[in-house]
């Protein structure tokens, strides 16, 4: 049995943690609520994120970060995009040298332009930084309904221990040592489903769907390789694969995001308190200045940006891309 810390006690990190503990481990959660803290530990649900799940025997909560991560052999980092350095800040007489400390999350940092295990190596350099990626909702996962994502790390041999220690019955981490690749993936694929809930809350078919997914994804792939992503990354479960999930259903917070702006609700309604995170929304403005700055035609992603910052209406956004000049496939 091992001890898996997990940072964050919301959907994602809960369903993270039922599913290291389904694989056999002892899986703690480091939350900053006691009421959540308390409902885990005596109910064994976590109502607020995960209405009507049931959490299986060896998770629990805690409101202390020693007890959650000292020892842990490793550490899921599971919180918004954007607050990540500073959680990160917090730990860094917590977490141990040598530890391997996976990030969750899906974007880029406002700030920096830096992807979420940069971070994490720039406020944690003697961890081992690397992410978990990949098509999945936390709904399914805690349900335990199979589900296969990508782990990476630096190192292959890395990656493979910890796609190992990650393997639950229903739950299939598949390893790679294309770091970059697997986190170019996972923030890009936010901003492109905003652009197909958009199209889907406009009314404009899944044709037009399918063409943002198709187009999306060649400036995904634009992206990744000035990166030096690999090709089988980007079209494998944390490029392509999340693409298409995410740029599909109404489950995606993103794609949801999206629809509500094409169906007519305000940005700012939208980034209220209280509303479900749609990471693609923070990351949309960063993505498009770096492709803007370093020459990357991504026409979508930088509509998505203007649209968000009310530079331009959804209107006019798909006004704007209907009217590119014509190109041929593959470019």
């Amino acid at each position: 049995m091992a001890k898996i810390g997990v940072v964050g006690s919301g959907a994602w990190g809960t369903a993270l943690a039922a599913m290291a503990a389904r694989g056999g481990h002892q899986a703690v959660l480091w939350s900053r609520e006691q009421d959540v803290v308390d409902e885990i530990n005596q109910e064994a649900t976590n109502r607020r994120s995960l209405p009507g799940a049931a959490l299986p025997e060896g998770v629990s909560a805690t409101l202390d970060a020693d007890t959650a991560l000292k020892g842990a052999d490793a550490v899921l980092f599971v919180v918004p995009a954007q607050a990540t350095r500073a959680v990160a800040e917090g730990l860094v007489s917590v977490i141990a040298p040598g530890t391997p400390v996976l990030t969750c999350s899906k974007g880029i940092e406002q700030e920096s332009g830096r992807f979420m295990s940069e971070v994490l190596a720039e406020v944690l350099p003697e961890v081992q930084a690397g992410a978990l990626s990949g098509p999945s909702f936390a709904v399914d996962v805690v349900r335990g309904l199979p589900t296969a994502v990508t782990v990476a790390a630096s190192g292959i041999t890395e990656a493979e221990r910890l796609a190992a220690l990650l393997s639950a019955p229903t739950f299939r981490p598949y390893a790679s040592d294309d770091l970059i690749g697997v986190e170019i993936g996972g923030a890009l694929k936010n901003v492109l489903a905003i652009a197909a809930g958009a199209v889907a809350g406009r009314g404009l078919g899944k044709s037009a769907e399918a063409a943002v997914i198709a187009r999306g994804f060649a400036e995904l792939s634009r992206f990744g390789q000035t990166r030096g992503a690999r090709g089988e990354t980007l079209m494998g479960l944390s490029g392509l694969g999340d693409l298409v999930l995410t740029c599909s259903s109404p489950q995606s917070r993103n794609y949801a995001f999206g629809m509500a702006l094409g169906a007519g609700e305000t940005v700012d309604a939208l980034l209220a308190g209280g509303r479900p995170l749609a990471e693609g929304a923070h990351t949309a403005s960063v993505l498009a200045a770096m492709a803007v700055r370093e020459g990357i035609d991504m026409p979508i992603a930088g509509a998505v940006a203007a649209v968000l910052s009310g530079r331009l209406t959804i209107d006019a956004a798909i006004d704007g891309l209907l009217q590119r000049p014509l190109k041929r496939e593959g470019l």
